[in-house]
């Protein structure tokens, strides 16, 4: 068996319509006062702790003044016009133990690397870890490809909607049918496998290479054939609540789920013994010699006329049916 090491990896939206900021979210991240300036609103987060590196990676072709914290993210915002526009993709994975701090560094640089610089994002990437044995990173991407140029340039393009002539499908509008197109790829739904999994990838090479014994694996219970229940992830807060004594919701759903997960082993245990059992069965009744069929006896052939007249008498009331089967008790025993 090879040790499983803890496996998360979340990619979520920073999305304004949800209220949210890439300025502030950059400034939590980094542990840094940023101010931005489509709203105006400063974010002070200098005094967060736990922050231990940032940097950011950009592709070839990005302005170099994005190297700066601020000056990528204010601009991210003042170029997005929409309120509800979606301003950054997060990432946020936990980092394996097993590794040093440098290790680490390299591991999530790789990745980013990899997966994102390559195909044209700006990342701006920070590792938390306050020495309570949760060492995590959070990677922000940028969502809007930049041209040749280093400006931000269109994330998507509206086609016109063809019918069987290949003319265009006038609406009753007046207008033309059209479809959004996807300029980046980006945003297809099968990417989320492909991150997750690469990331399981390159730790496990990191682990490989550091001598550490444990593995990480992005697939679900089901998909690597485990038949228990998955515990949720506790995260920081709920983690320090139950150090401390205090139960919290989802601690006490893990120890109901470890719970489950016990009973479910405990069956699966029993079934085999059965099998086993069963099997040996079989194979007595195979290699045992063969008998000579015999007629039933009589006291069969009561039992079966008994087994009928029960059949019978089950549409009629309980109490009838005590009293009738104990007549045909003493019709037995008199036979």
């Amino acid at each position: 068996m090879i040790p499983i090491a803890i496996y998360h990896c979340n990619i979520s939206i920073v999305s304004r319509g949800k209220g949210k900021s890439a300025v502030a979210a950059a400034a939590y991240r980094s542990g840094e006062k940023l101010t931005n300036e489509w709203d105006g609103m400063t974010h002070d987060y200098t005094r967060k702790g736990g922050v231990v590196h940032t940097e950011i990676m950009l592709p070839p072709h990005a302005p170099p003044s994005f190297s700066d914290r601020s000056t990528l993210w204010n601009s991210v915002e003042l170029y997005e016009k929409a309120g509800n526009a979606q301003l950054a993709r997060e990432i946020d994975a936990a980092l394996p133990i097993e590794l040093s701090r440098e290790e680490q560094i390299r591991l999530v640089r790789e990745y980013c690397s990899s997966q994102f610089v390559s195909r044209g994002m700006c990342v701006d990437y920070a590792i938390h870890d306050t020495g309570k044995g949760n060492p995590h990173c959070h990677i922000m991407l940028t969502m809007r490809p930049l041209d040749e140029r280093g400006a931000w340039a269109a994330k998507s393009q509206k086609e016109y909607d063809l019918d069987e002539n290949g003319e265009r499908i006038r609406l009753p509008s007046g207008r033309y049918k059209t479809h959004k197109v996807d300029l980046t790829g980006w945003n297809d739904k099968g990417n989320a496998l492909l991150w997750r999994k690469a990331w399981a990838d390159i730790s496990n090479a990191y682990l490989e290479r550091a001598g550490s014994p444990e593995r990480i694996d992005h697939r679900s219970n089901a998909e690597r054939g485990i038949g228990e229940i998955p515990t949720v992830h506790m995260g920081v807060a709920a983690c320090q609540m139950e150090k401390k004594g205090i139960a919290t919701e989802k601690g006490e759903l893990n120890r109901n789920i470890q719970k489950a997960n016990r009973l479910i082993r405990e069956i699966r245990a029993q079934i085999g013994k059965l099998k086993e059992w069963i099997a040996d069965l079989f194979k007595a009744w195979e290699t045992a010699p063969e008998q000579p069929q015999q007629s039933p006896g009589l006291a069969n052939l009561l039992m079966k006329y008994l087994s009928v007249q029960r059949e019978k008498s089950r549409k009629y009331s309980q109490r009838w049916q005590q009293q009738h089967t104990a007549d045909e008790l003493k019709t037995i025993a008199a036979v």
